[in-house]
């Protein structure tokens, strides 16, 4: 078989897997509430922005790749691209740097960024340049999608990956904590990676009315913007876990000792998260106390709120008895 037949059956072979990724998308009810993008992920195709990613084996990784000489393996990378789970497309010792994350997830979080035709989108993290491809396919137009990664090795990458699929968004390297400001102002930001708190910066590059969506403890929490000093907001239901922001405003956070617990809280999901958005305010036995006492809240009770030079998260009640300081 000749390279460009093989080529051409791998192309088939993409086309059929993202048809099927569609379809499980569409069963899980992800983009209910905005079906136009269940054409965009039709469109773009994922393969493109992997052209390798590892897979966990024991003992460490197996790197699958596009170019492998092996027809099999390139058959593996490829339906794995469109598996609907997390890649991890970028190690250094052993750590993830960078990720594709799951389309599933990606698509929830789209449509929860509420995006309307014309709105410029700031995206934190470009990681493979996948999510800045399905926003720019969704507002037809490159010049309204701005996404920015510390990482030179991470920026460029994308910025191939894009043009290799036909987009070319403005692709910035840079603390994706201070925004981009020559690129403001933003109608939507949304960030793929965890972060402590809302950065100030974020608020002063958006207009009025605008939309934050960012993952925070193991949650995604939606801001809606007043103004430069104003967002409030609460998390949605889903669970998020992803990789800290990187650059100067990193903080990562310390263990909690969560002996003396009863086992089911301690492998409570949603005590966890109780216990990462409270840390520094609430001890573990003062989070299990509330937590039992409010009857186990659900994510959606949890809000933020960025008020000046206050942040703050909440349950139930921005102004009510149950708050707790954010990082600064």
């Amino acid at each position: 078989m000749s390279a460009h037949a093989l080529d051409r059956d791998l192309e088939d072979l993409a086309a059929s897997a993202r048809a099927a990724l569609v379809r499980e998308i569409d069963l899980s009810g992800a983009w209910a509430g905005d079906p136009v993008w269940r054409d965009v992920f039709g469109a773009v195709p994922r393969h493109l922005f992997v052209p390798y990613y590892y897979v966990g084996v024991a003992g460490g990784y197996e790197r699958r790749w596009g170019q492998s000489p092996d027809p099999a393996a390139r058959e593996r990378w490829v339906r794995g691209t469109y598996a609907d789970t997390p890649l991890a497309t970028r190690l250094r010792d052993g750590e993830l740097l960078s990720s594709s994350s799951q389309p599933s997830l990606m698509a929830m979080m789209l449509v929860a960024l509420e995006v309307r035709d014309g709105d410029r989108v700031l995206e934190i993290g470009a990681g493979t340049g996948y999510n800045a491809a399905l926003l720019a396919h969704r507002l037809g137009d490159d010049d309204l999608v701005t996404t920015v990664d510390l990482e030179p090795e991470i920026t460029e990458s994308a910025r191939q990956h894009l043009a290799a699929a036909g987009y070319h968004p403005a692709v910035v390297t840079g603390d994706g904590a201070r925004g981009v400001p020559e690129r403001a102002p933003f109608d939507r930001i949304i960030a793929t990676c965890t972060l402590p708190s809302i950065p100030r910066a974020w608020l002063a590059q958006c207009r009025p009315g605008a939309r934050v969506l960012t993952p925070l403890a193991t949650g995604l929490v939606a801001l809606a913007v007043r103004d430069a000093e104003h967002a409030e907001g609460r998390f949605l239901h889903t669970p998020a876990y992803f990789v800290p922001l990187r650059g100067g405003s990193r903080w990562e956070p310390e263990p909690a000792h969560m002996g003396g617990l009863p086992r089911r809280a301690r492998e409570h999901e949603l005590f966890r998260f109780l216990l990462a958005l409270t840390r520094g305010s609430l001890d573990p036995q003062e989070a299990y106390a509330l937590w039992e006492r409010e009857g186990r809240p659900e994510r959606q009770r949890y809000g933020i709120t960025v008020r000046g030079e206050h942040e703050w998260a909440w349950l139930d009640d921005p102004e009510g008895p149950y708050a707790w300081p954010l990082p600064g």
